[in-house]
């Protein structure tokens, strides 16, 4: 069964790919991304009808589908793997993360597959098993853009909700000087979800480090803030 429903999932993408989508990746992506050219909602729809056929496998079987899904380079197939890993997300187990951590490290190589994976499958572990917060400071320290990416990005939801503050700032401290754009953007764009519930710890935390904090970073931090707080944390530094 294994084998037919990648078959049949690779079919039903070629089949629904455009070429206008495929080369309006160019406006979204500066590394080469390769895909069948299927926007976003039909790639979600795809893949819930898909789950529907694969749910009796089991956890296990279906992670194995995910990474085979994932090795093939197609962005697609990863969201379509993101989908369903996040739809097992009662099932989660500790020796879940080193699943997510693999696949991280070997098979993601753009910001959308990251953040398709780890907002909601990878979040949503760490909001079951909080212990493993701690395993996201190493991927900030990662070597792999990807994996520090991802270290911020992991905590988009949970932070949203009011979660993981202290945890959010140290990985914040962690990342906060490093070079990749894309890195201080998923950096920023965590600390912006924090501020919706904790906006004085936030900005707090922008003005004490704006002098060497990356412009990117900060604009996104302070997004979601009133015009006055954001003008007060973009004053000349």
């Amino acid at each position: 069964m294994a084998e037919d429903t990648l078959t049949g999932i690779r079919r039903e993408l070629a089949e629904l790919g455009d070429a206008k989508t495929r080369d309006s990746f160019g406006r979204f992506f500066k590394e080469a991304v390769t895909g069948y050219g299927v926007s976003v909602p039909k790639v979600d729809k795809l893949a819930g009808q898909w789950f529907a056929r694969v749910k009796p496998l089991g956890k296990r079987r279906i992670f194995a589908l995910c990474e085979e899904l994932l090795k093939s380079g197609m962005v697609e197939e990863a969201f379509v793997a993101a989908d369903w890993a996040y739809r097992l997300r009662s099932e989660y187990e500790p020796f879940d993360f080193e699943v997510f951590e693999g696949w991280i490290n070997k098979y993601i190589d753009n910001w959308a597959e990251c953040d398709a994976l780890c907002n909601h499958a990878v979040g949503a572990f760490v909001d079951k098993h909080p212990e493993y917060v701690e395993r996201l400071k190493e991927w900030a320290r990662s070597e792999n853009r990807w994996v520090k990416r991802a270290a911020a990005v992991t905590l988009i939801l949970p932070a949203r909700a009011g979660k993981f503050l202290k945890d959010v700032f140290e990985i914040a401290d962690i990342l906060l000087e490093d070079e990749d754009d894309l890195v201080q953007k998923g950096c920023g764009w965590m600390l912006k979800e924090a501020s919706r519930g904790h906006q004085d710890d936030v900005l707090e935390y922008v003005l004490r480090r704006k002098k060497v904090m990356p412009r990117t970073a900060l604009r996104y931090a302070i997004e979601k803030m009133p015009p006055d707080l954001r003008k007060r944390a973009m004053a000349k530094r």
